[in-house]
């Protein structure tokens, strides 16, 4: 791109580019890297909560979390767990949803995921517990599904 726009600025041999031919080159090659960024962002899959995550919520999750008596008040189970999940209250902690659509953060599933509700005011175990926790990629996905705003999908 840059030697494309040198030539069509007009330096040819010993000839200098003028200034604003190079500024107007530098801000065409930052709307074209910004664009392939939203681009491929925007071309990303989004995370299938059926698909993807209810698999490991059934298999880790709902052993414990089965019928909504148990500690932290859920039935992970796939007839309930999405409903369970998004945008309720957590049990225990202040202001936080188990959670929170677009916001990995509020999310105090999330936390208790990564093993970090203690900093957020939570107490208890990480989860799953007595389990090892979950594969990087896993907690990606989560990650990912509360990004794009927890769909039941």
């Amino acid at each position: 791109l840059w030697v494309y726009r040198r030539q069509a600025c007009g330096q040819r041999g010993g000839q200098r580019v003028s200034a604003l031919c190079l500024l107007q080159t530098g801000f065409l090659t930052l709307a074209l890297s910004l664009f392939s960024t939203v681009a491929s962002a925007s071309d990303a899959e989004i995370v299938s909560f059926e698909a993807e995550l209810l698999p490991i919520l059934k298999a880790r999750c709902a052993v414990c979390h089965m019928t909504g008596q148990e500690p932290g008040a859920m039935a992970l189970t796939p007839d309930n767990a999405w409903s369970a999940l998004v945008a309720q209250r957590a049990v225990g902690v202040e202001n936080m949803l188990r959670v929170a659509p677009g916001d990995p953060q509020a999310s105090y599933l999330l936390h208790k995921l990564w093993g970090s509700h203690r900093s957020v005011g939570g107490a208890g175990s990480r989860m799953p517990m007595h389990q090892p926790a979950l594969k990087t990629a896993a907690l990606l996905q989560f990650e990912q599904w509360v990004m794009a705003g927890a769909p039941n999908n």
